[in-house]
């Protein structure tokens, strides 16, 4: 039978705390200005970046040519031995070559540079051991300093590869502010799934309109207004003036209202005396996301908006269910 392991009391608190002394070790002794250097040469850079690296370290290479891609960087991922066996062929003049190695003594990154120069672009080193002979091969060198990886033997790659994910994607977000990546640019590269939704969906493709819509009169006494208000199921009742002005909205939680405070005379009321005046609001250009919050945390949760104009016309009605459906 297998010993059940149980971990020490504390282990936890203790590793979470020596992480964090690391990368706080990390932050206080990267050099600035050679960064500085680095992002210079990337903005200037006509060509593509291209990260390449061995074992974990090609794995943050990976991630990071792709984090740079959604955001507005040309990059690209090469495996040095791929690009060892033809696919160098993608490297151009101009290109800048990111090395990321911890050591900067792997072979398979060693080989590569006199080709890589020799297709005319730049070799960089992403290392954490300085006078690598990596370092003295590239152009420029970006020292990600890390006292020991957070293994107990000093040996699997934890916090170095934190360290180079910490600095791939805070180089990436300096990319995107440097060249005013906009939430815009960013949904173009995000079209399908959650993400894409919650940036390009916006409150008129969910809205509800023309026939679909709960209409009432402010004169219209609330047993009139019964049948519209079951049959559109929409939760509401929309009152509208002669001219199609939002003037206030009547909800299933104004009914129970209603019939709790006044009993059966309420149902002889006409609606101006029962709805709520000045109520909440939506513009039909805004994010169907922004809608949903507003939903969600305004001055009390509601589960419908009013979809007006700019001069306060009803054009429209959306509501949480239909946004829930979307998948926001």
């Amino acid at each position: 039978m297998p010993v059940a392991v149980v971990p020490r009391e504390g282990l936890l608190e203790e590793l979470f705390f020596e992480q964090k002394a690391q990368i706080d070790h990390f932050f206080a002794h990267i050099d600035l200005g050679v960064v500085e250097q680095f992002l210079e040469r990337i903005l200037k850079c006509h060509g593509l970046l291209v990260f390449s690296g061995v074992g974990k370290s090609g794995v943050i290479a990976e991630k990071l040519a792709l984090t740079m891609v959604s955001t507005g960087t040309r990059a690209v991922y090469l495996p040095p031995t791929n690009a060892l066996h033809g696919d160098l062929g993608i490297v151009s003049e101009g290109d800048l070559f990111i090395f990321i190695s911890k050591s900067g003594e792997s072979d398979e990154l060693l080989k590569l540079i006199p080709f890589v120069r020799a297709k005319g672009a730049t070799p960089i080193s992403w290392v954490s051991m300085k006078g690598s002979r990596l370092e003295r091969l590239s152009d420029l060198t970006i020292h990600l300093p890390v006292e020991r990886e957070l293994c107990p033997f000093n040996l699997a790659p934890t916090t170095s590869a934190a360290v180079q994910l910490l600095f791939g994607d805070i180089v990436a977000v300096a990319l995107m502010r440097s060249k005013n990546f906009s939430l815009s640019d960013y949904a173009k590269n995000h079209p399908a799934g959650r993400i894409g939704k919650r940036i390009t969906m916006r409150v008129c493709d969910l809205m509800r309109k023309d026939d679909e819509l709960p209409l009432a009169r402010p004169n219209d006494l609330l047993v009139d207004s019964l049948v519209e208000l079951s049959n559109k199921r929409s939760g509401c009742l929309l009152d509208v003036e002669n001219d199609g002005h939002l003037i206030g909205i009547f909800t299933d939680g104004d009914l129970r209202r209603a019939l709790q405070k006044l009993g059966g005379a309420a149902l002889h009321l006409p609606l101006k005396s029962l709805m709520t005046a000045s109520c909440r609001s939506i513009a039909p250009d805004l994010l169907a996301h922004e809608a949903m919050q507003q939903m969600e945390f305004g001055v009390s949760p509601v589960m419908v908006l009013p979809v007006v104009g700019k001069d306060t016309r009803l054009l429209g009605l959306i509501r949480m269910h239909d946004i829930i459906q979307a998948g926001l």
